[in-house]
């Protein structure tokens, strides 16, 4: 665990000008209104922690992948605006670039507890390129590095690594702190029984976190996507259903080692890609094989009721959920994963300590309503998420140690 915010005397802050890492890579709709704000609210702390001890607090982040800095679809002007009314003491300004001579009168403009953030990182290709000119720019904004953004910390892009190079004082926000604490239990020393429950589309992101995990895992449940390849591995037919054949042989493997912990679904809900390209006309409930033709969208109503019964019926150890069970955008395939995350949410009641990673699994549990709170932690990365699970180089962390 590198230094965090905390383990610095309040006089570090006071006067200082802090260089504020955030993830701010939200869903913004053409008239400018935020969708899930997740990622905006698990920065609060933070930023209260360091407005309250005097600090100037200089906000940077990225959003989305900008094809120049023309496109103000990708502008965080609604994301300032949004702090602003979370943010009710504070004052919070924007500044309509990162670097240069504007942001640097803003700056010189700016009194204690003040917050400014800065616009899009990604405006500048220099970002992703992790270029020194680029990271000496933004470092010489600021006295004091802090990074809260683990969502982006497995890149080596300049405000992530370059840039945090530059500072003699460097530490960790609350939110990085948290998050590495909640990860590093399920990665190192799960309390059991521990529970993987692993749906979403590609197999791939999830191989290295799952190589990880299993030998220490107890039981995993697959849904999604991901199930297909795992049934046709266990000679089941999935028809026209999506297969990763590229990772066939992991998976197989897989089975074979621990193929007496592993639980794949026995019935899908099913439609025909002509049903889905047309507001869906209908669908079916399939037990066992999938007739070709056909598509599974969904794990099938026993499935459903067994992975609930398991992953509610737990009093005590951890489980952690990365990815949906099938098509939830669309009602007639969300059931699976609606009863996941309402089961998550009871087995939290009951003493299990329950992790969710992963934003499309986020999204389900706002559909199912089940809140954040009812849950013991939800990661803010995605691809982040995965890759600290397998143990894998994350640039935004080690620069800070």
């Amino acid at each position: 665990m590198p230094s965090t915010i905390m383990d610095l005397n309040d006089l570090a802050y006071y006067g200082k000008k802090v260089l504020l890492r955030v993830d701010f890579n939200v869903s913004v709709n053409d008239g400018g209104i935020i969708g899930e704000d997740y990622r905006i609210r698990m920065t609060i702390p933070t930023i209260e922690y360091l407005t309250k001890r005097g600090a100037k607090l200089i906000l940077i982040s990225h959003l989305g992948r900008p094809a120049s800095d023309q496109d103000t679809r990708y502008s965080l002007a609604p994301v300032a605006k949004r702090l602003s009314e979370i943010m009710s003491v504070n004052k919070v300004r924007f500044a309509t670039d990162c670097i240069g001579p504007s942001v640097q009168k803003e700056i010189d403009h700016m009194n204690v507890g003040d917050i400014l953030l800065l616009e899009n990182l990604r405006f500048h290709k220099e970002e992703e390129k992790n270029d020194p000119g680029f990271a000496k720019k933004l470092a010489s904004l600021a006295d004091v590095y802090v990074n809260d953004a683990f969502s982006t910390s497995h890149r080596k892009h300049s405000s992530i690594y370059g840039t945090p190079k530059l500072f003699d004082i460097k530490v960790a926000g609350l939110n990085l702190k948290k998050e590495i604490e909640y990860l590093s239990m399920i990665k190192d020393n799960p309390p059991k029984p521990f529970t993987l429950v692993i749906g979403g589309v590609k197999i791939t992101d999830k191989i290295g976190a799952l190589e990880n995990l299993l030998p220490k895992a107890n039981s995993l449940l697959v849904g999604g996507a991901t199930a297909y390849t795992f049934l046709k591995a266990n000679g089941i037919n999935t028809g026209d259903s999506p297969i990763d054949n590229e990772h066939m042989s992991w998976v197989t493997k897989a089975l074979t080692n621990y193929g007496d912990m592993i639980t794949l679904p026995t019935d899908h809900i099913v439609s025909s890609s002509s049903q889905i390209s047309s507001s869906l006309v209908n669908a079916n409930l399939i037990k066992g094989n999938i007739p070709n033709g056909m598509i599974g969208f969904d794990i099938g109503i026993e499935t459903s009721q067994l992975y609930s019964s398991l992953i509610s019926a737990k009093r005590a150890g951890t489980i952690f959920w990365n990815g949906p069970m099938g098509l939830f955008e669309i009602g007639l395939f969300s059931n699976g994963t609606i009863n996941v995350a309402k089961s998550m949410a009871l087995a939290y009641w009951r003493g299990s300590k329950t992790l969710v990673g992963g934003g499309d699994t986020l999204e389900a549990m706002k559909r199912a309503g089940v809140s954040e709170a009812e849950v013991s932690h939800v990661s803010t990365g995605g691809g982040a998420t995965l890759r600290f699970l397998a143990g894998n180089e994350m640039p935004g962390i080690e620069v800070l140690n």
